[in-house]
């Protein structure tokens, strides 16, 4: 069969069926000169190939968007029938004021919503824990309670938004007080729709924000994973994050190794819990940066989509076309937004946005200007925002789908992406799969040799960074600041103390009871998380429960 035909049974099948189900934004895309956009461009039809070997390289590598191996989209029509879902990454003080700030962006466009939660909150302490004493609201909302959980998502509709959370270690209790809420809402389970981050290789590999031992922590993931594929169905169980990893200094080839080496251990853990890789696969997504170099990164994303694809047919033997798709959410990278000149942080979002979309991501956290220097403003944060409308409505990249496939470049470097993270994961199965990799450093010690020469790549002005090594001037900054109020702590000690004197303590002590001895079995904890916390039962309470039964991880050498 040729090309041709194939793209002829591809209009007639897949994209017939799903311009049924999802119209396109528009009867007709044109150009402002008046052309017309084709919603897939094609090597030269008009010239077949005789012998059919562009044909067959062209299926293998390529297909078509919405089928496998996925390389140019995971969907049909891609932008053209919906854009991607615009995010912005908020959360600071107390759940009231980001209440306002979601409100806000809500109010400015925003059609997603994405949770930082500050680090008290993400390593399972409460707001009057000693050990969070001068860090709570600082870098995210403090969430210690089902109450502050419910300020959070005030006058928002948990059935009418999607909703993702930065959340690792205590992922399950969060998403257990965010089911509550909804609850409280009368929304039912089945009609949330949103991602927990839930990704705990990647903190003992590039973040730090772990708590529990590995098994433990694998334990609590899989247990997400089966619950929320009976009860949660519309929810992503787990974002599997290559975004920290690029953060800490990887490369792009690292980045798509390592987290796709995360994944397989994910799905490896799954299956050996007892799951059936094709009820939950479908439920897994992808975090990924978006870097300056826009031609690799395009690249970097369109080789991920068509690896994974590889992956859960050929390795996992999935059977449905969803459990091969990677989704993946997007945002733009943090460790490239400098301190200095920082206006010119908006070109470096907007290049990297573009990367993103031309990936063909499914959502889009674009960073703010000034946050290299503080946390962002109403402000620059809707500058950021606005960077994504325009890319969205006025660039014309969401006309077409996989915009760049052909380019004879972004075709070599997809392969050449895919060859040198596949060689990475072949090491990575030789010592055992991903966590035995981190367990002997090996992972770190990658991304640290990387980071290094990166940063001497720069010292040395071999790799320009405009502001910083070239081009710098003399300036006074006049940008407007956001800073947290102090009081912010107090007023949270003063919630939780009020919280713990009104609720039935004897229930609290009975509910934490029943944890912990389910937690030395190996039933299914989340039915617990939804019950503790519900019975106001705090984030803090549940993990030192949990400490107690399995211990804290704590890595060789410390």
């Amino acid at each position: 069969m040729t090309l041709l035909e194939r793209f002829h049974e591809w209009q007639e099948g897949i994209l017939k069926r799903s311009l049924e189900k999802f119209p396109e934004r528009k009867a007709r895309f044109n150009t402002p000169a008046g052309i017309e956009v084709p919603r897939v461009a094609l090597p030269g039809l008009d010239t077949p190939d005789e012998h059919g070997i562009l044909d067959e390289r062209y299926m293998d590598k390529l297909g078509f968007p919405g089928e496998y191996p996925f390389t140019r989209g995971i969907q049909p029509t891609m932008y053209r029938a919906r854009l991607w879902t615009m995010r912005q990454y908020a959360g600071f003080a107390s759940a009231e004021e980001t209440n306002a700030r979601y409100r806000y962006l809500l109010g400015q466009g925003q059609t997603g919503l994405s949770v930082a939660f500050d680090l008290p909150t993400q390593i399972g302490y409460d707001a009057d824990d000693p050990l969070a004493a001068g860090e709570v609201g600082k870098v995210g909302v403090s969430i210690s309670s089902i109450r502050d959980m419910a300020q959070l998502f005030e006058r928002i509709p948990l059935d009418k938004v999607s909703t993702s959370m930065t959340i690792n270690a205590p992922a399950g209790i969060l998403l257990a007080m965010y089911i509550a809420v909804a609850r409280r809402q009368g929304v039912e389970m089945k009609q949330l729709r949103g991602t927990i981050q839930n990704d705990i290789l990647k903190e003992y590999v590039a973040r730090g924000t772990y708590i529990f031992p590995p098994a433990p922590s694998m334990r609590l993931i899989t247990d997400i994973f089966s619950f929320c594929s009976s009860e949660v169905p519309n929810w992503n169980t787990i974002s599997i994050s290559g975004y920290h990893i690029r953060e800490a200094g990887s490369t792009a080839v690292q980045e798509v190794a390592f987290t796709l080496a995360n994944g397989i251990a994910y799905v490896e853990a799954a299956i050996k819990a007892g799951l059936d890789v094709d009820a939950f696969a479908g439920q897994l997504s992808f975090f990924f940066n978006a870097h300056n170099n826009l031609l690799e990164e395009v690249a970097k994303f369109r080789a991920a989509r068509r690896m994974w694809a590889r992956i859960m047919r050929e390795r996992f033997k999935a059977q449905k076309p969803a459990s091969w798709q990677l989704r993946f959410h997007t945002q733009t990278a943090g460790c490239t937004l400098t301190a200095q000149q920082p206006e010119n942080n908006v070109v470096r979002v907007t290049l990297q946005a573009l990367s993103a979309v031309l990936g063909g991501t499914q959502s889009l956290h674009t960073n703010s200007m000034d946050e290299a220097l503080w946390l962002p403003t109403e402000k620059s944060v809707r500058v950021a925002l606005r960077t994504q409308q325009i890319i969205a409505y006025e660039s014309g990249v969401a006309d077409s789908v996989d915009p760049l496939a052909g380019s004879y470049l972004i075709e070599h470097l997809t392969n050449e992406i895919e060859k040198g993270a596949d060689d990475y994961i072949a090491r990575i199965d030789e010592m055992g799969g991903a966590l035995r990799s981190i367990e002997r450093g090996y992972m770190q010690n990658e991304i640290q040799n990387a980071a290094y020469a990166a940063q001497q790549a720069i010292e040395k002005r071999e790799e320009i960074v405009v502001g910083v090594n070239t081009f710098e001037v003399e300036e006074e900054r006049n940008l407007e600041r956001l800073v947290v109020d102090p009081k912010i702590e107090a007023g949270q000690k003063a919630r939780l103390r009020g919280l713990k004197e009104s609720r039935d303590g004897r229930k609290v002590e009975e509910c934490l009871g029943r944890l912990a001895e389910a937690a030395k079995g190996d039933g299914n904890l989340m039915p617990l998380f939804i019950e503790c916390v519900e019975h106001e039962i705090t984030l803090g309470e549940i993990c030192h429960a949990l400490r107690r039964v399995w211990g804290e991880f704590v890595p060789e050498g410390f």
